[in-house]
């Protein structure tokens, strides 16, 4: 029995030889081919597409204080900004021709690329590369070579141009195709010409083109800078709205515990009130007590979380509106002058609502005081038949000019709007046309909770 063996032999393109397919490649050749597919993604793929220049947005500050047609016709000032680059372009091109027809082509051959940058950018500087070839050959051929002076003129524009339209990278790439154009021109078909102007093309476009980087560079970097203090204001105002939440119920912890501690006391105190009260009776408080005292564990057991490590328990209980008179005494001492007006039948709240009520009041005072010094303001006070009514409004500041914008703006209203939203309540905080502030809440009340408060 003869045995016969089978050599497979895999050419270097072979898609089975494993070893081709996964060979490692230098770090130079991955750089080269990167460079070259950014070339051709930069100015040869779809480089005669459609890219209109957008009109200049009406949130400038100089389009801001215009009106009417004027602004209309602002928002066209790139676009004329273009065409008057181009039309310095073809009068350099037309004198250096002596007004004869050929300067007027020379002409028309430098102002089309330019013009041509407004809707299709990296096509324009192709067509500029072939125009300054153009010009070349029909222009003088014992003056600058190879780009005539309107050549010269328009290929510097079209290379800024497309650089604020394009990124860095396109820019740096036209450089170089300009610096091998230049080179091919003068070492090739240099002869006959006593100066060229290679170097000078290169040198200014260089500038201008980094010039335009940094541009693009600064532009980025603002950029991130706004997005990033946009994201910054986003948590800052989420971080200041937790910790709203948070001491709301660290509040109503204390408020609930208060009063969960007082039945279960009341409860283990009532039968002995009572001479020999019934078995029944003392089974009834037991059972009260017993409830009252596992609710006030779950409750200390859930919102105790809420509480930081330094945070301790008030040893008083939380401030009602019958303590409001002691928070203005204490504002007036600060030199703002305050005035309190109470309508309707005063009763007892619930705790809750008296509680955000003197919260409210008292941070539409300090508001006052750090963005109004100098100020009066007022506090309204209505008792209603569906609840409570707030208005704190304050006059316009003395002296707008010596204001210093507070670290905390804006924070104060986010804890009022939290407070009036968690009891259903509706609020409105805005400017007053004299120029002071007015804060405006209505807290419902149902009428079963007046009644059993």
């Amino acid at each position: 029995m003869t045995e016969t063996t089978q050599t497979h032999t895999t050419r270097p393109d072979d898609p089975d030889d494993s070893f081709e397919a996964y060979r490692p490649r230098s770090p130079e050749f991955r750089a080269a081919v990167d460079a070259l597919r950014g070339l051709r993604e930069d100015l040869f793929q779809d480089a005669f597409a459609y890219r209109p220049l957008p009109r200049k947005e009406h949130a400038g500050r100089l389009l801001g204080r215009m009106r009417g047609r004027r602004r209309e016709y602002a928002t066209w000032s790139r676009h004329a900004v273009v065409g008057a680059a181009g039309a310095v372009a073809t009068l350099i091109a037309w004198a250096d021709g002596e007004g004869s027809g050929v300067g007027l082509l020379s002409g028309l051959l430098a102002l089309v690329p330019v013009l041509l940058t407004l809707v299709r950018p990296v096509g324009a500087f192709w067509l500029s590369l072939a125009g300054t070839t153009v010009v070349a050959v029909i222009g003088s051929t014992y003056t600058e070579w190879p780009w005539l002076p309107g050549s010269f003129a328009a290929h510097l524009i079209v290379l800024t141009v497309v650089a604020i339209r394009t990124r860095p990278r396109t820019a740096a790439w036209m450089w170089m195709l300009t610096a091998a154009y230049g080179f091919v021109a003068e070492t090739v078909f240099g002869w006959g010409h006593y100066y060229t102007n290679v170097a000078p093309m290169l040198v200014f476009s260089a500038i201008l083109l980094l010039a335009v980087t940094v541009w693009h560079i600064r532009r980025q970097a603002e950029e991130k800078v706004t997005a990033q203090r946009t994201v910054t204001a986003h948590e800052r105002s989420r971080r200041t709205l937790l910790e709203e939440r948070t001491t709301i119920a660290r509040e109503l912890h204390d408020v609930v515990a208060h009063h969960m501690s007082v039945v279960a006391i009341q409860a283990e105190a009532a039968p002995y009130r009572v001479e020999n009260p019934p078995e029944e009776l003392e089974k009834a408080f037991a059972t009260i007590r017993e409830n009252a005292v596992a609710a006030l564990t779950e409750l200390r057991r859930v919102l105790g979380v809420v509480r930081a490590e330094h945070y301790e328990v008030p040893d008083a209980p939380q401030p009602t509106l019958a303590e409001l008179d002691g928070l203005l005494a204490n504002v007036r001492q600060t030199g703002l002058e305050v005035e309190k007006t109470v309508t309707g039948a005063v009763r007892e709240l619930p705790q809750g609502v008296e509680l955000s009520a003197y919260r409210i009041v008292q941070e539409a005072l300090s508001n006052t005081l750090r963005h109004a010094p100098g100020a009066g303001a007022r506090v309204e006070i209505g008792y209603v038949l569906g609840g409570l009514g707030l208005r704190i409004v304050n006059g316009a500041p003395p002296n707008p000019s010596l204001i210093k914008p507070s670290p905390g703006a804006g924070h104060g209203i986010t804890g009022m709007r939290e407070r009036v939203g968690m009891l259903n309540g509706e609020m409105t905080a805005e400017p007053t046309p004299e120029g002071g502030y007015e804060v405006t809440v209505f807290l419902p009340v149902p009428v079963a909770s007046e009644s059993a408060a």
